[in-house]
């Protein structure tokens, strides 16, 4: 058995994080990570999910400076971004919030930082086995070691703390949490594959010079159905953007209440367009006189072909049992958001708080270190998730005018909707009520107290 102090599942930002700051306290790190291959990748890795983008608070968030970032890690340097309805638009060229980082963000290849992620856990001593899975784990709080893996390949792991990091898909991190559940209640009762209930899909596509703007991504809404549900375009290096869209998963047409009023679709759908449909309904709508094949896929980026699918946690996060040396980090936790798909920066601080504090045997503090650096980006999340639910194409062109009177009279504040009108207030009211609701950790779906240990 190979014996280490931290063993990790899953080898994507959350644990790789979760090792790099592990290694550097001392600690033995082992990540173990199943590895998939890409097209745009020499060596399999984990199963890097492409959509990338980082805001300048962000970065704050992450803890890695952008300068510590590779400069072919960082595809474009972002000034704005463009929120769309279906007649209405605003352009925000800041987001608000303070930040260290001087534009409002950067759009990156994440299958490279994934990459140099795991280089500089690497560096720092971190130990990885990629190409087998874990196909189990058995705890025993009073044994030694506590946490026993088997691994596909029939090797197996003995650890004294365990980070689960395995991502939204959750293949080990649900049969581990559930064994500390009482009253035959699952993890999948929150964060099960019905609740990751959307899915994101894009290709990476050469846009026209003439049409190619670098500096801004562009996110539609109220053009296809479902509350959190947006089409995207975020420029990337080289005339190369990245098409995409996240929808939810499940949807039927007979449960959309007004159809017509969606851009994207058509009046002779029988059922939801499939994800490519939609995107070559929004190059038409968008760009009228050019062709689809005036934006050709470049194969030699994405998963394959230049396409990638992959599933988004829309859920809110959870705790983890700490007393029984166990934590859970980034999107096996519930950290992504579907409302504005990112996490990349939520899942390496809560690997590398993970991490450290293993590292340290203070794992006990996790819980509370984790909604100190991110609980207010979760509550930021998961209140504008739950403002949005219900709004129709309407909701976001009335949203996205008044949303431009308050940028242009001073501010998305009460002082700013008081100088913009009726629907200014009612935005703000309702943002905050619902984030109100949520405070003091009440968007957390499993407590450290429900455990069983």
């Amino acid at each position: 058995m190979d014996r280490v102090d931290v063993a990790i599942v899953g080898g994507g930002p959350a644990g790789t994080s979760a090792a790099w700051a592990a290694a550097r306290e001392g600690a033995d790190a082992l990540v173990v990570e199943k590895g998939v291959p890409r097209a745009d990748r020499d060596r399999i890795g984990p199963d890097s999910t492409d959509a990338a983008g980082m805001l300048d608070y962000w970065v704050d968030i992450m803890g890695i400076s952008a300068e510590e970032i590779p400069d072919d890690v960082i595809l474009s340097v972002l000034d704005g971004a463009e929120f769309i309805g279906p007649t209405e638009s605003v352009t925000l060229e800041e987001t608000g919030i303070d930040a260290s980082y001087d534009n409002f963000g950067f759009a990156f290849h994440r299958a490279k930082f994934d990459d140099w992620l795991r280089d500089r856990a690497e560096e720092a001593g971190g130990r990885y086995r990629v190409g087998t899975s874990v196909n189990g784990v058995e705890t025993d709080l009073s044994g030694d070691p506590r946490h026993t893996l088997s691994l596909a390949d029939g090797d197996e792991v003995g650890a004294d703390y365990l980070i689960l990091a395995d991502g939204p898909q959750r293949t080990v991190t649900t049969g581990v949490l559930d064994q500390f559940l009482p009253g035959g209640r699952s993890v999948s009762e929150y964060l099960g594959p019905k609740r990751a209930n959307h899915i994101a899909y894009q290709e990476h596509r050469r846009i026209p010079e003439e049409l190619f703007d670098p500096a801004h991504i562009k996110f539609w809404w109220g053009v296809i159905p479902g509350h959190t549900a947006y089409p995207w375009i975020f420029p990337n290096d080289d005339n190369v953007a990245r098409v995409g869209l996240t929808m939810p998963m499940d949807l039927d047409l007979e449960d959309v209440a007004n159809p017509e009023d969606y851009a994207l679709l058509d009046p002779d759908d029988e059922r939801i367009p499939a994800g490519a449909v939609y995107l070559r309904r929004l190059l038409e709508r968008e760009y009228p006189g050019y062709d689809l094949d005036d934006f050709p896929l470049v194969e030699d980026r994405g998963k394959s072909g230049g396409t990638e699918a992959y599933p988004i946690s829309s859920t809110r996060p959870i705790d983890s049992p700490t007393s029984a040396g166990i934590a859970v980090v980034g999107g096996a936790m519930g950290t992504t958001s579907a409302f504005h798909e990112g996490g990349d920066h939520v899942a390496v601080r809560t690997g590398e708080i993970a991490g450290r504090l293993a590292a340290n045997d203070q794992l006990l503090r996790y819980n509370g270190e984790w909604k100190q650096a991110i609980g207010e980006e979760i509550l930021r999340n998961v209140a504008f998730a739950e403002v949005v639910r219900g709004w129709e194409p309407a909701d976001w062109d009335r949203v996205f005018a008044a949303t431009r009177t308050m940028k242009n009279r001073g501010g998305y504040d009460w002082a700013g909707a008081l100088r913009s009108g009726t629907t200014a207030l009612k935005i703000v009211a309702d943002y905050k009520w619902t984030k109100r609701g949520f405070r003091d950790g009440k968007y957390v779906q499993i407590r450290q107290d429900e455990y069983s240990v």
